[in-house]
């Protein structure tokens, strides 16, 4: 398979082929062309059943929390200029939804704005809704997810209830401000029974190699995922596994709550493991530094091999990886 074609998610996949269970692109048919092929700009792929094209890597919001508004706005815009469309954030980030907000202005009309909710009761859901939509300076977001499902009874149910958060992102949607709704996941069985509840657009989960091959998180999400035609968005694909504060590595990356993967070598293949899963696009950690490098490499990608899931499942096998599917 050619990059290119590994690059962009077609609209016809004709066969998943299994490397030990693990499920990778087989050959891709798609009638659409890149809008643009030059060096560095990156490639896209489809969102779920819609027409919307999304950036194989995606922005998270975290990358200009704690910035100048000044290096917000500088780096928003390197990114759009190398073809991200695909922007992420959460209140939960600090600052970074007001940092965005400005920086993402010159653009917005261009781009895919993601956003989240914590709450799972109505009237607080509709107070943070209300606020992310001053500080993005938006009048509308293109997916607002329910933010790290974890628990069935303290989040899904919850949400789920009559006067839950799910209620006020039914009524939002109606009036178009908000266009997709998905959620984050944490965990195999809320996602599932999230799942079960309503047809989301999108789940964004962590699809990491130690993740998967060691801690077993999380295949059956991604299969249902894929049985329903619900978008996959990736988090964790540069996450090397679980540290200590004073862990060296994590001391130079503070944004990271967990060890990053800094080596190239390394990174190339955490990147093509989560890349040849069906997934829409993929959030490196949230720190400029990593990001640039997931952009950088992108270009030298390729499919993952049978030898490479080998020596990522050896790797695993030495790591303690963030999440693990639950007993």
């Amino acid at each position: 398979m050619k990059r290119r074609e590994f690059i962009k998610q077609g609209t016809l996949t004709t066969g998943l082929i299994s490397l030990g269970g693990l499920p990778v692109f087989g050959q891709e048919v798609s009638s659409q062309e890149d809008a643009q092929e030059k060096p560095g700009f990156i490639s896209k792929r489809r969102y779920g059943k819609t027409e919307v094209m999304l950036s194989v890597i995606g922005f998270g919001g975290i990358v200009v929390r704690d910035t100048e508004q000044k290096d917000a706005d500088r780096i928003v815009a390197q990114a759009f200029e190398r073809g991200v469309n695909y922007f992420d954030v959460a209140p939960a980030y600090g600052d970074a939804e007001i940092k965005l907000g400005p920086a993402l202005k010159p653009y917005r009309k261009k781009v895919f704005l993601a956003c989240k909710t914590g709450m799972r009761d109505y009237a607080r859901a509709k107070e943070e809704f209300e606020r992310s939509l001053e500080r993005l300076e938006t009048d509308h977001f293109d997916l607002y997810q329910l933010h790290a499902i974890t628990d069935v009874q303290k989040d899904v149910e919850a949400a789920f209830a009559d006067e839950g958060v799910m209620k006020l992102l039914l009524e939002e949607k109606k009036q178009g401000r908000i266009r997709y709704l998905g959620f984050s996941a944490h965990s195999t069985t809320a996602a599932l029974d999230a799942m079960e509840r309503y047809d989301f657009d999108s789940i964004l989960l962590p699809v990491n190699f130690a993740e998967y091959l060691k801690g077993n998180f999380s295949p059956e999400v991604i299969k249902k995922a894929r049985e329903k035609e619900t978008a996959i968005l990736a988090l964790k694909i540069l996450a090397r596994q679980r540290a200590p504060q004073d862990d060296p590595v994590r001391k130079q990356y503070p944004k990271c709550w967990y060890q990053p993967i800094t080596d190239v070598q390394e990174a190339k293949l955490s990147m093509s493991f989560t890349l040849s899963q069906p997934v829409t696009s993929a959030i490196p950690p949230g720190d400029v530094r990593l990001f640039t490098m997931a952009l950088d490499l992108l270009s030298d990608l390729k499919p993952i091999t049978e030898e490479q899931v080998e020596t990522l499942k050896k790797l695993a096998s030495t790591l303690e990886p963030i999440f693990k599917k639950q007993a």
